[in-house]
């Protein structure tokens, strides 16, 4: 089920439960991470979409799991293709169903 509430990008709350709180600047942040400034720049504004390799990095940097900033990039996933599904999907036809042997 779709909420109708869009999501929050794993970027936002990166910024602002994390760096902000602890004052760190953008490059500070980048640097601990271990990524470009660009990189950061762009994920925090919602830019560029969270990967595997950098939910590993945040969750060692604040000792969180990587997967809760994977289903939060999961469920902004899901929301934005809920809100554009295609119109032309018709399903499955219903038959019996097969049993492997």
């Amino acid at each position: 089920m779709i909420t109708k509430r869009k999501p929050v990008h794993p970027g936002e709350v990166l910024l602002e439960d994390v760096i902000k709180p602890l004052r760190l600047s953008i490059a500070e942040a980048a640097k601990d991470l271990g990524v470009s400034r660009k990189a950061l720049y762009e994920l925090i504004n919602g830019k560029s979409s969270l990967s595997p390799q950098m939910a590993v990095r945040i969750g060692e940097a604040t000792k969180t799991s990587p997967e809760s900033w994977l289903n939060m990039q999961l469920k902004l996933d899901l929301w934005k293709a809920m809100k554009n599904k295609p119109a032309n999907i018709t399903g499955f036809p219903k038959k019996a169903a097969v049993v492997n042997k």
